[in-house]
C-alpha cells in the first residue's frame, strides 16, 4: 500500500515552509499546527511528518507541545523528528505521542548508538533519514545546514544490515522548491536496497508525482509545501486517497 504523508515544518511553535532547507527563505504559514493537522485527519490522511527545526538546529528537540496536542487531539500516528540524539530524547518524544521517530544527526554522529535505538526499541519505531545533495552523495545533518563525508549508500547499508526497516531519502536541492522528485535516486535507492520501506521527500507538485513514485516502488511520499501553496488541494487529496 502507497502511503501520501503531510509534513508540518515547526519553528517557535509556528507552521513554517523552507525553500532547499534555508532557514532565510522562512515563511509562516500558521500559528496553528494542530488546526493543520485536524484538516489533514478530516479527509483522511493517517500518518504526518512533523519536523522541529528548532530542534534540528540545537541539537535537542524543543516543540514537545506541538507534539503533544496533535498526538492528543488527533488520531494521526505521527513521526516526529529533529534533535533526537539520546535515549532519553527518544522516551520523550514516544510518551509526548510519537508513534515513531525519524533521526538523521545522531545517525550519522553516533552510528552504533542510533544502531542499538533500533534494537531498544523496536524497528518499527525507530526510522533513519538519509538527506543528500546528489551531486556528491554526501550525507547532510542539523537540519541540512551540516555537509558530512558519509557516502548515502554506505550509509544506508550500514544500518539495513543491523535490522532497519523504515528509511526516509530527500534529495535536499528538491525540497520547497516543487521541481519535481527525483526519480532516479529513489529508484537506486530502492534497486539496492528492496527489503526497506522507503519514504521519499523533496520536489511533489501534484498527484501525479505521487502516482509516479508509487510506480517507482517506494512505499510512501512526504509532501508538504505544494499543499500549502495550493498545487495540491484538499480535493485532490480526498480523490486520490479514495483511489487509493
Amino acid at each position: 500500500m502507497f502511503e501520501i504523508i503531510p509534513s508540518i515544518w515547526l519553528i517557535d511553535g509556528k507552521c513554517v515552509r523552507l525553500k532547499r532547507g534555508d532557514f532565510s527563505t522562512q515563511e509562516v504559514i500558521s500559528n496553528n499546527p494542530l488546526a493543520i493537522a485536524q484538516q489533514f485527519e478530516s479527509i483522511g490522511i493517517k500518518r504526518l511528518h512533523l519536523v522541529d527545526l528548532d530542534g534540528a538546529r540545537r541539537g535537542e528537540p524543543k516543540n514537545y507541545h506541538i507534539l503533544e496536542a496533535i498526538s492528543g487531539y488527533t488520531d494521526l500516528k505521527v513521526d516526529f523528528t529533529g534533535g533526537i540524539t539520546t535515549d532519553g530524547d527518544v522516551i520523550k518524544c514516544l510518551e509526548f505521542g510519537a508513534k515513531t521517530v525519524t533521526i538523521s544527526s545522531a545517525a550519522a554522529n553516533h552510528p552504533e548508538r542510533f544502531a542499538q535505538f533500533i534494537l531498544s526499541y523496536g524497528r518499527e519505531k525507530i526510522n533513519l533519514a538519509a538527506d543528500t545533495n546528489p551531486s556528491d552523495n554526501k550525507i547532510k545533518i542539523r537540519g541540512w545546514l551540516k555537509k558530512t563525508s558519509i557516502d548515502l549508500y554506505e550509509h544506508i547499508e550500514f544500518f539495513y544490515e543491523r535490522g532497519l526497516k523504515y528509511l526516509k531519502v530527500s534529495d535536499v536541492t528538491r525540497d520547497g522548491v516543487m521541481e519535481g522528485p527525483n526519480f532516479e535516486l529513489y529508484k537506486t535507492v530502492k534497486e539496492k536496497f528492496p527489503q526497506l520501506h522507503i519514504a521519499a521527500s523533496g520536489g511533489v507538485r501534484g498527484i501525479d508525482d505521487f502516482k509516479a513514485l508509487r510506480d517507482v516502488g517506494v512505499q510512501s511520499a512526504v509532501f508538504g509545501r505544494a499543499f500549502y501553496e495550493g498545487m495540491i488541494s484538499v480535493q485532490d487529496l480526498e480523490k486520490f486517497l479514495a483511489e487509493s
